[in-house]
């Protein structure tokens, strides 16, 4: 399998087709395309929620407005119901005082009835007095009894005024009291439903923001696939440009030694005839003793050799003869799958020291940087047999390759640490069929593909 390092290997190493990486672009443009489309999706998601946060805010305003009004209507009212209920000590007082002064007008009416009996009257003053079934009653009983002087009927009216009057200011402040009370009791039920509200509001806010802050993080995601998409493209656009420099490079070379070929076959050939006309001029009187004979061989040899210069570093791996290497020494720490309840989408490989990062095999940087997650990251994207390859190695200590670059299979780019979101010095190393995507829905299991 040949990868885009190749397109700088010797004319006898084939690299894909251009038409292959035509192919690989145009599918990268296709998904930046819909890649950017997404994100303006979430963008207006993400506008529509700000927006409703916005209002429902503002109503939170409101209604904390009227909840403080509310508050201070109700402070009002236990004001006022402070204040009834001091009149209504007051009034007791004062029913007090006016019940002692009817019970002394009953000592006063008693003493006036037993005179009158005492003078020989002709009716009961006691059984009128005590007979009666209310003040009205015993007015009228009163009267009707002509002998009772007048005076005692001004007692008797003046005691049922009192009572009158009485009756009435305890009604009245009884009412005022409960029409207090019935008053507070709605503001109170008014100031409980505004809060309520504002709960309902308050829990729509949350929600508006937990929204908010998942879209805002889909559409990190999305523009981080995006650059890498167009960090790919990238790559792909270099790889046809190297292809189309190394297919012209060929070309000339062609031309040239097939003009050079050309030119010394001519200098042969008039080589040959000056050699023979010589020859058949100063030996004709010799021709018909001897046979001749004549020969001519030519012989062109021309060797070369070549063994790719390496140069062994301390624990870095072996390259193997397999599609990718393993890309650094050490043991396999975390596998792929399931862990810590999301999915691991590589494989964790740990050592010790100062260890080398080398690339998989074949291919173009598509992008070296800074990750908060991944912390020093490098992206190769690798084209092999016409199948478009992504390798991810994350949390180096440091990048010795950078975008653009043609790194061939098992050179180092980068040297094993503790960057980003990780814990202990190792690399995270990832294998994508296709480009890279924020889901990473196109990751393999690395251990499939390199040697343990």
């Amino acid at each position: 399998m040949i990868g885009l390092g190749s397109i700088l290997a010797a004319p006898s190493v084939y690299a894909e087709s251009i038409s292959d990486l035509e192919k690989q672009k145009e599918s990268i443009q296709e998904k930046r395309s819909g890649i950017e489309s997404n994100i303006s999706d979430t963008e207006k998601k993400i506008d529509s929620l700000q927006d409703k946060q916005m209002t429902a805010e503002d109503q939170i305003a409101v209604i904390e407005a009227k909840i403080a009004e509310s508050a201070k209507k109700i402070d009002a009212k236990n004001a006022e119901i402070t204040q009834t209920k001091k009149e209504i000590e007051a009034l007791k007082e004062e029913i007090k005082v006016l019940k002692e002064r009817i019970a002394k007008r009953n000592e006063v009416l008693k003493e006036r009835a037993l005179s009158f009996q005492e003078t020989g009257g002709d009716v009961n003053y006691l059984e009128v007095l005590f007979g009666s079934s209310s003040f009205g009653d015993l007015v009228d009983r009163v009267g009707a009894v002509a002998t009772i002087a007048e005076a005692d009927r001004d007692i008797l009216k003046q005691h049922e005024l009192d009572k009158k009057d009485l009756e009435e200011k305890q009604k009245a402040v009884e009412t005022k009291l409960a029409s207090l009370e019935v008053a507070k009791a709605e503001l109170l039920e008014i100031q409980k439903q505004q809060k309520q509200q504002k709960q309902e509001k308050d829990a729509l806010v949350k929600k508006l923001k937990q929204q908010t802050e998942k879209h805002e993080h889909e559409k990190m995601g999305l523009e981080e696939e995006k650059a890498n998409l167009a960090a790919q493209e990238k790559a792909i656009k270099s790889a046809i440009s190297l292809e189309h420099q190394r297919l012209a490079e060929l070309e000339a070379a062609r031309k040239k030694a097939a003009a050079e070929a050309k030119k010394r076959a001519e200098q042969e050939a008039a080589q040959a005839a000056a050699q023979a006309a010589s020859q058949a001029a100063s030996q004709a009187s010799e021709s018909k003793k001897q046979s001749t004979s004549s020969g001519y061989s030519a012989k062109s040899n021309s060797s070369s050799s070549s063994s790719p210069a390496s140069s062994n570093v301390s624990q870095a791996p072996a390259v193997s003869s397999g599609t990718f290497t393993r890309p650094s020494a050490g043991y396999v720490s975390s596998t792929m799958g399931e862990r810590w309840n999301k999915q691991h989408a590589g494989i964790d490989i740990a050592a010790s020291g100062t260890v080398p990062i080398v690339a998989a095999a074949d291919g173009v940087v598509s992008r070296s940087y800074f990750s908060s997650s991944y912390g020093n990251v490098i992206f190769v994207t690798h084209s092999i047999g016409g199948q478009q390859w992504t390798t991810v190695y994350a949390h180096l200590s440091s990048r010795q390759a950078s975008e653009g670059a043609v790194v061939a299979k098992g050179q180092q780019i980068g040297i094993m640490g503790n960057t980003g979101h990780s814990y202990g010095q190792h690399l995270h190393f990832e294998l994508h069929k296709g480009p890279w995507n924020y889901s990473k829905s196109n990751a393999v299991n690395p251990l499939n593909y390199i040697p343990n």
